[in-house]
């Protein structure tokens, strides 16, 4: 009888039985004036007058009309570069404990993103929220006897100065509580394993010690480790193996795109759970399961701001226009997307985390992520975001029965007629393709799904090219480009000279 699985799930329970809902509008404007108390005696406190905008009767309004946005370049040039020659109290008090690394999705060197003492709270607090959560999805109590397998990045961080560095995903495990240790695996010896495919393999061959109830991480890689488990045992699927595993909690990308593939890995259903945390913050998690929308973390350290996703507001480098208006959480609207701002306890100040979401659920504060403000390609007026192209991906996986986890895209002059084509890679197992049916194809699902596409393809875009080549050549590409095992997300729209290193490399 699963003793231990009943108690917590009772706790749970009866932790939302005493729980208040949250008025999530009333909490961020808590969280906004909670953050500039805070910091209103730093360096940037002091430079934008934090104290003058605490006694205004509009805080919010008054918040946006003083402070610019910033993206990570701007505040890193600016005010971050600060804590890397020893100076304290700049855009948070005091000096951070950790600063997460992240290569994002276009960058070349590493980003450095500091994280608070505050924050690792904040991440604590928001993982506890997604616990409790669980009582919505009408899990057996025996679940929760079973151990999780969180695989993130190494949790062997680096010693720099007075800081240690690492990903987001392994400074958050370096911190997990006491209590939890025992449902954690692959246990902290084997996270802490630098090399990504010797952890990997390390677990492959461990994997019979544990029984496995919820996985946690990034599809693509959560997919590579249970082809290796299943490939060392000889197994027809995960569950033969680890057959209690009923949870996967999904993170970092939409995972839309890896549902049949990581399906075709099961031996029977499981419950997909999203999650959205960054190297910035743990922006939201699914909390029912009628959705797969996820709801914003609104009162846990993080003040949220929406600017309108329209070509007037977006720079050509994704970056947004100095006029571009933002709103709050009381103004936004279903239907529309929107690029993602936010101030929070780790000293980012209305900050552009680079993410287009749209709200399904306004009043529930939930979102999905429709992709990415550097992934907007409007080249030749084609204004096609990710969540079109990855709609499209879903018709083409019906139209020629296949899988199609991952693609990219660049729009550049061909080299033949000088003329503007759509260049497509599609990562799929199809057999003998005719990439100028699958092409066509595409071209006709972004004509139906976006009439600017429609009109782009009538005037200057001249064309459309596909190649399909294979799933693992991507994921060989993330391999080649991540940084201590972690876990860098393919590039759904690359410039030129990304294109031209990328093609290099499948045709190498």
């Amino acid at each position: 009888m699963a003793f231990i699985g009943h108690i917590i799930k009772g706790a749970i329970y009866l932790k939302d039985f005493v729980s208040k809902e949250v008025n999530h509008v009333e909490a961020q404007k808590n969280v906004l004036k909670d953050l500039l108390t805070k910091a209103k005696d730093t360096q940037f406190g002091k430079h934008y007058d934090f104290k003058t905008i605490l006694e205004s009767d509009e805080v919010e309004t008054v918040f946006a009309k003083q402070i610019p946005y910033f993206d990570y370049n701007k505040i890193n040039e600016a005010w971050w570069h600060k804590l890397h020659e020893g100076e304290s109290d700049v855009t948070w008090p005091g000096n951070p404990n950790y600063f997460a690394l992240s290569s994002g999705t276009t960058g070349k060197t590493s980003k450095r993103i500091p994280v608070t003492d505050e924050m690792i709270e904040a991440i604590r607090q928001a993982g506890i929220k997604q616990v409790f959560a669980l009582k919505n999805f009408d899990l057996p109590a025996d679940f929760f006897e079973k151990d999780i397998m969180m695989l993130g990045s190494s949790t062997d961080l680096q010693e720099n100065n007075d800081h240690l560095e690492g990903e987001i995903s392994g400074i958050s495990a370096s911190n997990i509580p006491s209590w939890f240790s025992g449902y954690y695996k692959p246990g902290k010896d084997v996270a802490k394993i630098d090399d990504w495919d010797e952890r990997v393999q390390t677990i492959a061959e461990r994997a019979e010690e544990w029984d496995i109830g919820a996985l946690s991480g990034i599809p693509s890689w959560i997919e590579l480790m249970l082809q290796k488990v299943i490939e060392h045992h000889d197994l027809k699927n995960i569950h033969e193996i680890w057959p209690n595993l009923q949870v996967y909690t999904s993170g970092g990308v939409a995972f839309g795109p890896y549902e049949k593939s990581f399906n075709a890995l099961m031996g029977k259903p499981v419950t997909v759970i999203d999650t959205y945390l960054a190297s910035e913050g743990y922006i939201a998690t699914q909390v029912r399961p009628e959705t797969d929308a996820m709801q914003l973390n609104t009162d846990n350290g993080i003040y949220f701001e929406f600017v309108p996703f329209k070509p007037e507001y977006i720079n050509e480098d994704g970056s947004l226009t100095d006029e571009a208006p933002s709103l709050t959480l009381a103004e936004v609207e279903t239907n529309q997307d929107y690029a993602l701002i936010i101030s929070t306890v780790s000293g980012a100040w209305r900050y552009l985390i680079g993410d287009t979401i749209e709200f399904t659920d306004v009043e529930r504060a939930e979102i999905k992520i429709t992709g990415r403000t550097k992934f907007f390609l409007n080249t030749v007026g084609s204004q096609l975001s990710v969540n079109k192209m990855d709609a499209a991906m879903r018709e083409l996986e019906e139209q020629f029965k296949t899988k199609i986890p991952e693609y990219t895209i660049c729009a550049k002059r061909s080299e033949e007629d000088g003329e503007f084509y759509h260049y497509w890679y599609l990562g799929s197992e199809i057999e003998n393709p005719d990439e100028e049916s699958v092409a066509n194809a595409l071209d006709e699902a972004l004509k139906n799904a976006n009439k600017n596409y429609k009109v782009a393809r009538s005037k200057a875009l001249k064309g459309v090219k596909v190649k399909v080549i294979s799933p693992e050549v991507f994921y060989d590409w993330n391999a080649h480009n991540k940084k201590k095992g972690g876990q860098v997300k393919m590039e759904r729209v690359m410039n030129e000279d990304k294109f031209k290193d990328w093609e290099d490399f499948v045709n190498n």
